[in-house]
């Protein structure tokens, strides 16, 4: 993998993906909040059709971009051999349960505010302050020295190919098997439900599968230095991590705030998370300016405020620590088939619906 392309364009590159994203999650309403929603309150299965669409098609994206030698998905961080299980547990349920209590995930944050959503904005500042506080301050300490120490050691990655070639099937057979099977039998599952076939549904499923994949493809291929200029070792251009990366919407807030705190400071530069996210607003905004969906909204009460306050915290924290939010865990890490993606994506809807349940019973009781 050889690339030459400027740092400045693969920024440009990020810019447009979310852009792209920002305006089909405005049209299509994905949201995967109110996938999770839709099935608890009235059994409709259309929305989390959506998602599940949008991993397969991220699944089968990346697998051809990893066997065309285009990029290389064990350079990404969800395939490491520590399985940090208490991590990917506790901060699904965490993720889950926040993103019901602030109206939407941290993709949705992002989407609204582009629409005119002031409460979003209010999640935003404290998603990512919680979000960095968990990174490198004070809760930290915490998710270093007692959830990411309940973990398992897989030598040869944690990833199902990975997984499977360790029980003797030959690497490349079980790597080709996981994606069709995992990658190709949610996709066939999506599209063999007619009644899923509507415009909305559709793109939003496909187009989001494909950001992913175009994500993967400018960060781990047209972003890739074999041996930086610098430092003389294999880089990855503007990436916050050092290793590739495509959507994910925790992190990205929080280095967000520290670049806008931080300004004068050279040494904080833009990110390829960072440009996504500004994307992501700015497609949405456009797409609501040009329907005319643009509205102003703020809180309704103070028990509404207090709901966003902690959804956002609960948030911050839980996407940290699974490594990542719906989007980044939930479609680009499970399109790497990591295993750690897949536990916190189902832990994601377990705290989301355990949470709606209990405003559910909540609602029931007043009344």
């Amino acid at each position: 993998m050889e690339t030459a392309v400027s740092a400045s364009t693969v920024l440009w590159l990020a810019f447009a993906i979310g852009f792209i994203f920002g305006g089909i999650g405005q049209k299509t309403h994905f949201c995967t909040m109110g996938a999770v929603s839709d099935i608890v309150n009235m059994s409709d299965w259309n929305r989390m059709r959506m998602w599940l669409l949008a991993i397969g098609v991220a699944i089968l994206g990346a697998a051809a971009l990893h066997v065309a030698g285009l990029i290389d998905l064990g350079k990404s961080i969800y395939r490491t051999p520590n399985f940090t299980w208490l991590s990917y547990v506790v901060g699904g349920l965490t993720f889950g349960a926040g993103m019901v209590l602030a109206s939407g995930c941290g993709s949705k944050t992002l989407i609204r505010i582009g629409a005119g959503n002031l409460k979003s904005l209010v999640v935003f500042a404290v998603l990512g302050l919680v979000a960095y506080m968990t990174m490198r301050g004070v809760f930290g300490v915490f998710r270093v020295n007692v959830l990411e120490k309940a973990a398992l050691i897989f030598p040869g990655g944690q990833d199902i190919p990975a997984l499977l070639a360790a029980t003797g099937v030959e690497p490349r057979t079980a790597f080709l098997l996981s994606v069709f099977a995992i990658g190709g039998g949610l996709t066939a599952a999506c599209l063999l439900k007619r009644d899923f076939w509507t415009l909305d549904n559709l793109l939003g499923g496909l187009g989001t599968g494909l950001a992913v994949v175009a994500a993967w493809y400018v960060s781990g291929h047209l972003g890739y230095l074999a041996e930086h200029p610098e430092t003389l070792e294999e880089a990855f251009l503007t990436t916050n991590s050092g290793r590739m990366e495509a959507l994910s919407f925790v992190a990205p807030q929080a280095y967000t705030l520290e670049l806008l705190m931080l300004w004068s400071d050279s040494s904080r530069v833009m990110s390829f998370g960072i440009a996504t996210a500004l994307g992501v607003i700015a497609g949405s905004f456009a797409w609501s300016i040009l329907t005319r969906s643009f509205r102003w909204e703020g809180f309704s009460s103070i028990e509404d405020t207090a709901s966003h306050l902690i959804g956002a915290a609960l948030m911050g924290f839980g996407g940290v620590v699974a490594m990542g939010c719906t989007v980044g865990q939930g479609i680009t890490g499970f399109s790497t088939l990591a295993l750690g993606s897949m536990v916190t994506f189902l832990a994601i809807v377990l705290g989301a619906a355990a949470t709606l349940k209990f405003q559910y019973w909540r609602l029931m009781r007043e009344a």
